[in-house]
């Protein structure tokens, strides 16, 4: 017997998921802060603040209905060209945001990650970061990992270089190159492949995210801008993912044969 949940959403419309189907991982870009704000005659800053109400949001919900792995892309290495005093806001916020949300995630069992040049960021963020996800360590409901000064080329390059050190120090042999071998030097290794990308704000781009993880993933893109992303949102994409057919290069002939 299938084992649906159905979710209500605030405009009567029923939602109803699959919850032997529902995605292993999800990431998000977490796109239209700035847009939202200028929208509503506001400065930036409070478009940042509020896209961590979002962000609240769519980790509680997603912890609820049983998704493991939530990976949002929080901060890019471009993120840094901005005007400087965006750049100190945003810091700013999210000092204040670790240390606000600290009990929401030990109340929904939620473990926080970080990947990224993380020694990029000021200190007192760092630090933060180290004792928020050292108390939140036992979390194994879900795992929250913020993308931070976060780049994907940076990332494979970084793993490229870690791996050809091994090679010369004669820890690894070229031949023995495999992708599983390659994943341990990605900030990923140990997680799964995103199985769903949500984007929001109406863009069509990837932006330097995940590129290695993605090869395979289901994407869903939003109009809504970030701010405005409810939980209602989440499920739609969650929904759409669950119609999809899954094939990873064979056909759905091959599929049915291994069901």
């Amino acid at each position: 017997m299938v084992n649906k949940t159905v979710k209500k959403t605030s405009d009567s419309t029923i939602i109803s998921l699959d919850k032997n189907r529902l995605p292993r991982h999800i990431a998000i870009i977490m796109d239209g802060n700035g847009r939202w704000a200028r929208s509503k005659g506001l400065v930036r800053t409070l478009g940042h603040e509020n896209g961590v109400d979002a962000l609240r949001r769519i980790a509680t919900a997603s912890a609820e209905i049983g998704i493991e792995y939530l990976t949002v892309y929080a901060f890019s290495t471009e993120n840094w060209h901005r005007p400087k005093s965006e750049v100190k806001a945003l810091m700013s916020i999210l000092v204040r945001a670790l240390r606000k949300e600290l009990s929401t995630l030990l109340d929904n069992n939620i473990r926080l990650q970080a990947i990224g040049e993380i020694a990029l960021l000021p200190n007192e963020i760092q630090k933060q970061l180290r004792e928020v996800i050292q108390l939140t360590s036992e979390g194994d409901r879900m795992a929250l990992t913020l993308a931070l000064s976060y780049s994907s080329k940076e990332e494979i390059l970084r793993a490229t270089r870690l791996l050809a050190e091994d090679v010369q120090r004669g820890f690894l042999l070229p031949e023995n190159i495999t992708e599983e071998v390659f994943e341990n030097y990605l900030y990923t290794r140990g997680m799964p492949h995103p199985d769903l990308l949500i984007r929001t704000s109406g863009e069509y781009r990837i932006s330097n995210y995940l590129l290695w993880q993605l090869a395979y993933t289901e994407l869903y893109f939003s109009p809504k801008l970030w701010p405005d992303f409810t939980k209602e949102d989440l499920y739609q994409a969650i929904a759409e993912y669950q119609k999809r057919e899954r094939r990873f290069g064979l056909t759905s002939e091959q599929l049915n044969e291994n069901t």
